[in-house]
């Protein structure tokens, strides 16, 4: 249920709570929240700004030296109305001026005997610890989807007159543009429509979303990442895949109204070069959803507190433009060392990664986060816990189907308009990949193209793939203990996303897949003591 914000600063006003913390970056909409307030309670606006000084709502500013905050709490002591008074970017002023700090103490003693109220209103959180019991916090969200529904509808409805505009939305249009505009304030909902329509000539989504690619950029943690990449082109993975097609819908109005709950998100386990990744870009244009990647290690820095207030500010910029895909990209590696962090780095990366956690389990905004791991060794225990992700896929090496559906993507996408697939032996291929992941099967076509190219420039052939291939020793067979490991592991606690299993790196296949001078230094186990491999 979401809540009333104007009702709940409106009840605080009322049980004459002093001071009033709130959090917004939309001064106009809680002004306007506060005009409404004052003409229901018959009381008196005031406004400060550190410009104009306290003037009454609709009165032209003063210019009697209220243009300093001591001046300024001076008056609201002084006045003998019932009042609201609404100070404007105040936090400025909180941060190292103890005389202010004391006075705002005093005012709010004062305060509490009077019909007076002060709001401060500010789009960040700065409060010194003597007035932490002084203050109420209250946090101004966002404008809801039916808002932003009337605003649209109302640029709609106000340029039907001009013929060079096509501004007639179906209800789908309408919803597409909606979710779009989710996370937007009003201001920018109302100029990035402007802009739709400068540019369109109509009200387009996706000028929307790149007006919030622009938010992404100024927030410095988060990563905005545009995807080409379908679902079509991930080969295999055919149970992952009707898992995410029954989701496409999730976070559509319709899903709300049927009652369904919206998905929390993924964690992707496996073999390198599987299509982890890959699965999570195909996962934002299959639910044609914005893509962010947050890189764990941008989090990090040098200054104390820092750390956990960045991961703060990446959490507050997802949900501030949700609906959206969130990926992370080997958490392991980014949370690793959580166990010892109270010793390394002061308990930094257990607190980030215990917000982070809190944040994943409690959630309830449309941010669905895929999470990809190589390593379960070095993954946080709390990660895998029922709650945090609605699944965790394990992904194993493309079994001999699975490998020509990856085969067949990369030589496609890769041969000119005059060229056939069928001149290319796909199963064959297929055949002589095993233990190969994806993500190898791709290199062997390009360095194919590298060979092809080099000689005189000719079309590459299936021989040329198959010299490749020939040449490469694959990951899975330098890292067979450690991937038969893996699979072990998954096998009672991670759901497959593959029907057919790609079966184990065998030792035989393991050495005839190694080049001959490896061959013959495993043969005598020179430098490579005495561990069978």
């Amino acid at each position: 249920m979401v809540r009333d914000q104007a009702q709940d600063i409106e009840n605080l006003i009322r049980a004459r709570y002093p001071i009033i913390y709130v959090v917004s970056w939309e001064e106009h909409r809680v002004e306007a929240t506060l005009r409404a307030v004052a003409e229901r309670r018959r009381k008196q606006l005031f406004i400060w700004t550190t410009t104009n000084g306290l003037f009454q709502e609709g009165q032209r500013p003063r210019t009697d030296g209220t243009t300093d905050p001591l001046q300024a709490m001076d008056e609201v002591m002084k006045s003998q109305d019932a009042a609201i008074f609404l100070f404007k970017d105040f936090h400025r002023f909180l941060k190292d001026d103890a005389q202010i700090v004391r006075k705002l103490r005093d005012l709010a003693y004062h305060l509490k005997r009077s019909y007076k109220s002060v709001i401060l209103v500010s789009p960040v959180l700065e409060l010194p610890t003597e007035l932490e019991k002084e203050i109420t916090v209250v946090d101004y969200a966002l404008p809801t989807a039916d808002e932003i529904r009337a605003q649209v509808q109302q640029t709609a409805e106000m340029t039907k007159e001009d013929e060079r505009l096509r501004c007639d939305l179906a209800a789908e249009d309408l919803d597409q543009i909606v979710r779009a505009a989710q996370g937007l304030t009003t201001i920018e909902v109302d100029n990035v429509l402007m802009k739709s329509l400068v540019e369109k000539q109509c009200l387009d989504a996706d000028v929307i979303l790149a007006e919030k690619e622009q938010i992404i950029r100024k927030s410095g943690v988060l990563e905005y990442f545009h995807t080409d990449e379908t679902i079509d082109d991930v080969g295999g993975l055919d149970l992952l895949k009707q898992w995410l097609m029954k989701r496409r819908k999730a976070f559509s109005e319709a899903a709300r109204e049927y009652g369904l709950p919206q998905p929390k998100g993924l964690l992707l386990i496996g073999v390198q070069g599987c299509g982890k990744s890959l699965t999570a870009k195909a996962v934002a244009h299959l639910w044609q959803l914005p893509l962010l990647r947050l890189d764990v290690g941008r989090i990090f820095s040098g200054i104390v507190g820092s750390s956990e207030e960045r991961m703060r500010r990446a959490i507050s910029t997802a949900e501030s433009i949700a609906p959206v895909v969130l990926w992370l990209d080997e958490v392991e590696k980014g949370f690793s060392g959580t166990q010892s962090s109270s010793f390394s780095d002061a308990g930094t990366t257990s607190r980030v990664f215990g917000s982070f956690v809190t944040w994943l389990q409690e959630k309830g905004s449309p941010v669905f986060v895929i999470a990809t791991a190589n390593n379960i060794q070095l993954l946080p225990p709390e990660l895998l816990r029922k709650g945090r992700f609605d699944e965790i896929f394990f992904i194993d090496l493309p079994s001999h189907e699975e490998r020509r559906q990856i085969a067949t993507i990369h030589v496609a996408k890769r041969l000119k308009a005059e060229r056939s697939l069928e001149e290319f032996d796909i199963e064959g291929l297929a055949d002589e990949t095993p233990s190969f992941s994806g993500a190898e099967i791709e290199q062997a076509v390009v360095s194919a193209m590298y060979d092809a190219f080099d000689d005189e420039g000719r079309p590459f052939t299936t021989e040329d793939v198959l010299k490749a291939v020939r040449e490469t020793f694959p990951l899975a067979v330098t890292m067979r203990e450690q991937i038969d490991d893996l699979r072990e592991w998954a096998e009672d606690r991670a759901r497959p996303a593959s029907t057919e299993a790609a079966g184990s790196v065998t030792t035989e296949a393991a050495q005839a897949r190694a080049p001959a001078w490896l061959r013959k230094v495993r043969s005598s186990n020179v430098g490579l003591g005495k561990r069978h491999y």
